[in-house]
């Protein structure tokens, strides 16, 4: 997968989160808790889309769903880490897949978390803490 370097200033202070996921419903619930919490936040409803978005603004961290048309987020996220421009973004996947084994397999796809559909507000945002402190430090 080739990203290109990002072509709009993303140097502002303020954290931009990517928000990828096929449901507009769940995209609003998860824009508006990350807009109350002070992201600048950055949708995408399909895999394509959320190249075409990591290309021109260069996210801080990606909430990516699971279940996409086309590509799935596990296979997306696998491609994200493998991927120089990409492998030090945080990705956090969330879905209504529920079991230990879709966990695992989203942790071994190179997922930094893994949230379980409906996402709470103060979950979310304790992953995403938790996923930008990790990456500060390294």
């Amino acid at each position: 997968m080739n990203i290109a370097p990002a072509t709009e200033d993303s140097s502002s202070d303020q954290t931009v989160a990517l928000v990828v996921d096929d449901s507009p419903p769940a995209r609003e619930v998860i824009t508006q808790y990350l807009h109350q919490s002070g992201f600048r936040v950055l949708t995408a409803s399909n895999g394509e889309e959320a190249i075409e978005q990591i290309s021109k603004y260069k996210p801080n961290i990606i909430i990516l769903d699971v279940v996409l048309p086309g590509r799935s987020g596990f296979a997306l996220c696998r491609d994200f880490k493998a991927t120089a421009e990409t492998t030090n973004i945080p990705i956090i996947l969330c879905s209504i897949k529920k079991t230990s084994a879709d966990r695992f397999w989203g942790l071994k796809q190179g997922a930094d978390a893994y949230l379980s559909k409906p996402i709470a507000e103060e979950e979310l945002l304790s992953a995403i803490k938790n996923c930008l402190a990790v990456k500060s430090d390294s």
